[in-house]
C-alpha cells in the first residue's frame, strides 16, 4: 500500500551528546524538516532546523536538558507540525550484535535483545533505546524500525571479522562488528553519481568526527573497517583512544590497581584528542590553539588515519578513490591536507583551492587517486529502510 501524500517518516539519531532528527515525506522521501540538539550533558543547544516546519523549533530548550528531556522537547514540537501525519519512525541503533544484520520492526523481543547489547556500546545504545521509548510514549501505535550501524559491515570476509582468540569465543559472537555503517551506506549510495565507475572499485571512506573510523569499500560493500567489537577500536577519536595494546589495559588493572570502570573512563572519555592535548576534544578548538600539545594531538590524529588507510589498501590490494565525510572530514581543510600529505606516496594530491572551498572533488587534476568530500547523512538510509520494511510487512 502506497503511503498517502501527507504521511511522514520520523527519523531519530540519538548520539552520545546529541539528538538529530529528520522528517521525510513517506511517498517521495523528500526531506520536510531536519535538525538536531547538540551539547547534551554539558550545554544543550538546538543546532538549528531547515525545512517548512523549522519555525516549530525556535527557543524553549533548557541548557541543562538530558537526553530524555531533549528528545521529549523535539517530539512535542513535531506533534505540532501542520499537515503531517506520522506513519512510522526509524532509529539509528549503534550495535546490532550477531543477530541483527538488517533493519527490523521493533517489538518487545527486539527491545530485550538490544538492551542486552548495552555493554558493547554504553555511550550510545542507552540513548538509542530511550528514543524508541519516547516515541512509543508519544505515539503508542506508531510502527518503529531499528536500523543498525553494525549491519553494513556484515559483508566483510570472515577473516576481516574474526580475532585471533579461542574459536569458542568467536562462536559466541566476539567478532569485529564495525560501526558508522549508516554513514557508509549513504556514501555507497551516492558515490556512483559522483565518481562514476571508480565507485565500484577500491574505495576508502574516512568518517571523521567526534567518533572516527575508516571503511574499505569494494563494489560498494564493506570489506574491512577500523572499529571492532566495540566503537573503542581503530582510529584516535575525540575522547576515545582507538587501537591500543591490550597489555596496557591489563597493566592498568593488574599493576596499577585500577578498577575496570576506571580504565573504561580513561579509554572512552579521557583519551583521544582530549587526552593527548589536555585541552579539548573538539578539533576546531585545537586548530585555533597555539599550544604545542594541540598540534601534537592533531598530528597524531592524522598519522593514525594515514596508518590505518594503509591497512585498508592492503586489504583491497590498492586504491581507486578516497572519500572524507562527517564533521572533521567535511569541514577541516587543514586536517584533510595533513592526511593527504601522509598518503602522497600513492600519488594522491589535493588541489589547495578546492580543498579550502570544501568542493565535492578536492583532488588535483594530476592526482592518481580522486578525493571527494561527501556530506554525512545517516537519516536518509534509515528512512529508506523504514519504507522497505513497511511495504514488505
Amino acid at each position: 500500500m502506497t503511503p498517502s501524500k501527507d504521511a511522514a517518516i520520523l527519523v531519530l539519531n540519538a548520539g552520545s551528546s546529541s539528538v538529530k532528527f529528520a522528517l521525510f515525506a513517506a511517498g517521495t522521501l523528500q526531506p520536510l524538516c531536519r535538525g538536531g540538539i547538540e551539547g547534551i550533558g554539558s550545554r544543550a543547544r538546538f543546532g538549528g532546523a531547515v525545512g517548512a516546519q523549522a519555525h516549530l523549533f525556535e527557543g524553549g530548550l533548557p541548557e541543562d536538558s538530558t537526553h530524555e528531556a531533549a528528545t521529549h522537547w523535539l517530539l512535542d514540537r513535531i506533534r505540532r507540525a501542520d499537515g503531517i501525519a506520522l506513519c512510522a519512525a526509524g532509529h539509528r541503533i549503534v550495535h546490532g550484535g550477531p543477530d541483527f544484520s538488517a533493519p527490523v520492526v521493533i517489538d518487545e523481543a527486539v527491545m530485550t535483545a538490544l538492551e542486552a547489547l548495552i555493554p558493547l556500546a554504553p555511550a550510545h545504545q542507552p540513548h538509542n533505546l530511550a528514543a524508541i521509548r519516547a516515541v512509543r510514549s508519544a505515539w503508542p501505535d506508531l510502527p518503529q524500525v531499528a536500523c543498525f550501524d553494525t549491519a553494513f559491515h556484515r559483508t566483510m570476509p570472515r577473516l576481516a571479522q574474526i580475532f585471533a582468540i579461542p574459536h569458542e569465543l568467536t562462536d559466541q559472537g566476539l567478532v569485529r562488528y564495525g560501526f558508522h555503517g549508516l554513514s557508509y551506506q549513504h556514501v555507497a549510495d551516492v558515490l556512483p553519481d559522483i565518481a562514476g565507475e571508480r565507485a565500484k572499485g577500491r574505495v576508502i571512506v574516512a568518517h571523521l568526527g567526534h567518533g572516527a573510523s575508516l571503511c574499505a569499500l569494494h563494489e560498494g560493500r564493506s570489506v574491512a573497517t577500523t572499529m571492532g567489537f566495540t566503537a573503542l577500536d581503530g582510529l584516535m577519536m575525540g575522547m576515545r583512544c582507538g587501537a591500543i595494546d591490550a597489555g596496557l589495559v591489563l597493566h592498568l588493572i593488574e599493576q596499577r590497581g585500577m578498577a575496570p570502570s576506571e580504565v573504561s573512563e580513561i579509554l572512552n572519555r579521557r583519551s583521544g584528542l582530549l587526552g593527548v592535548s589536555g585541552l579539548s576534544n573538539d578539533a576546531r578548538t585545537l586548530l585555533a590553539s597555539d599550544d604545542p600539545r594541540a598540534a601534537e594531538a592533531l598530528a597524531l590524529f592524522a598519522y593514525r588515519v594515514v596508518r590505518e588507510a594503509g591497512s585498508m589498501m592492503a586489504a583491497m590490494g590498492g586504491l581507486d578513490a578516497f572519500v572524507f565525510t562527517a564533521g572533521i572530514g567535511e569541514r577541516s581543510a587543514q586536517i584533510r591536507s595533513a592526511i593527504a600529505e601522509g598518503l602522497a606516496w600513492t600519488g594522491l594530491r589535493l588541489d589547495a583551492a578546492r580543498n579550502a572551498a570544501h568542493d565535492t572533488r578536492i583532488s588535483a587534476d594530476d592526482s592518481t587517486i580522486p578525493v571527494y568530500v561527501i556530506s554525512a547523512d545517516e537519516e536518509l538510509p534509515i528512512a529508506r529502510a523504514v519504507i522497505a520494511r513497511r511495504l514488505s510487512a
